[in-house]
């Protein structure tokens, strides 16, 4: 069988499944989600020996820190794959949901219902967490999921997508509805990308080339997230305390991800006062600093700032820092190098928070919090299936009602239109 053939079966596998699963009742499903949950963390030993074998080779492949990061399985992170089943399983679920339901003058009564998209195919690099965070997800939502990882982590997937394929078959359920394709031949990619008539949306998730990669080839619509670069802002009138922890931790807790800060913007009236403090804590952790003239002047282990800094997203203990006039000019600079992911304020200044929240354009935007915030668990999704700075059809973070959509319907009584 060719690979062309290959794929084009596991999609319509996915799809036949797919019909199956949008008549589930939430009770069958969320006893799927527990289920996987438990089984996961049954299965924990096995799962991080299949791990070791793929941190073994992206060793000596010399990957990045924050790819073997992403990369790594413990017990705690097989926990937190497992809560996330199991608090998605605790969520209403939005299949079947009927709203905006009006009667016309004819006396049709016509509304919308919440349904699932179909068949998802995800495509994603290194985290193999996003295995069970993507199929938890996709199934709640009555959708079949197509899970595509890198080489770089292809036991740890096969491993995972195993143990949650085995919970399906327990229920009675087609294992079409997960499937995990298990070659590192990119051109399994290349196929999945052309089956638009068995595939309703594709997700990528990593860095920006592979996201380009899929967006270029892929006749099916594309959720895209193409980097984060995440700014924070620190106001005149900031509490300087809590804007060293909010930097602190929005660079240093995990510098890996998408989330994490990439530039640091501050007010020009605190910058004598501020950069000192907030350069020599940030060093203390490890952060190498990228400045404008005026942070240098301040804060002399930094080096100069260029203009590739402001659009860089370094994924590592690397931060730019840059002094601006006032929220105009911080404003102006989130607006021409935002990436659309996450921006965050700190200010005690009521009339300031409330223009950034309403002039900043991207699909987190925070006061007083840390950008390691923008994530679907920490928001109350119960996991995420990505974050989408497209704004359509869905933007920010995307849980259970992002992988859904609505059709109308129509309640009559004999109408017919004259």
């Amino acid at each position: 069988m060719s690979m062309a053939e290959e794929m084009l079966q596991l999609a319509r596998e996915s799809r036949a499944a797919s019909r199956i699963l949008a008549t589930l009742s939430a009770a069958v499903k969320n006893e799927l989600l527990r289920n996987m949950a438990a089984a996961l963390e049954g299965a924990a030993a096995n799962l991080i020996a299949a791990n070791e074998i793929d941190l073994t080779a992206a060793r000596e492949r010399d990957l990045a820190p924050a790819m073997l990061d992403r990369l790594a399985l413990d017990q705690e992170r097989i926990r937190g794959m497992a809560d996330g089943l199991r608090e998605v399983a605790a969520l209403p679920d939005p299949v079947g949901e009927i709203t905006g339901l009006v009667r016309r003058p004819n006396g049709l009564q016509v509304g919308r219902m919440r349904i699932p998209l179909g068949v998802i195919g995800i495509v994603y690099e290194s985290r193999p967490n996003v295995t069970a965070d993507a199929a938890g997800l996709c199934l709640k939502s009555g959708n079949a999921v197509i899970l595509r990882g890198g080489s770089e982590s292809l036991h740890s997937n096969t491993a995972i997508g195993a143990v949650l394929q085995g919970e399906l078959t327990r229920l009675g359920l087609p294992r079409g509805a997960l499937q995990v394709v298990t070659t590192a031949d990119r051109n399994a990619i290349l196929e999945l990308l052309k089956l638009e008539e068995e595939i309703d949306l594709i997700i990528p998730r990593g860095g920006e080339g592979l996201i380009r990669f899929v967006a270029e080839h892929s006749r099916i619509p594309v959720i895209k997230h193409y980097k984060g670069v995440c700014h924070v802002f620190i106001d005149a009138s900031a509490d300087f305390a809590m804007a060293e922890r909010i930097c602190i931790n929005a660079k240093v807790q995990r510098p890996g991800v998408c989330n994490a800060m990439e530039t640091l913007l501050i007010h020009k009236d605190i910058a004598e006062t501020f950069i000192p403090v907030i350069a020599a804590a940030l060093q203390r952790q490890g952060v190498e600093l990228r400045g404008c003239p005026i942070v240098r002047e301040f804060a002399p282990g930094a080096a100069a700032a260029t203009e590739a800094d402001w659009g860089a997203e370094y994924l590592e203990l690397i931060l730019a820092v840059k002094v601006v006039d006032d929220l105009d000019d911080a404003l102006a600079h989130i607006n021409r190098y935002s990436s659309l992911h996450t921006e965050a304020i700190v200010t005690r200044d009521y009339a300031n928070a409330q223009r950034f929240l309403r002039e900043v354009g991207s699909s987190t935007v925070m006061v007083n919090a840390s950008t390691r915030f923008a994530d679907g668990n920490q928001l109350g999704l119960g996991a995420e299936i990505g974050i989408s700075t497209t704004k359509l059809h869905a933007f920010g973070p995307m849980g259970l009602e992002e992988l859904t959509t609505r059709k109308f319907i129509v309640l009559g009584d004999g109408q017919i239109r004259n």
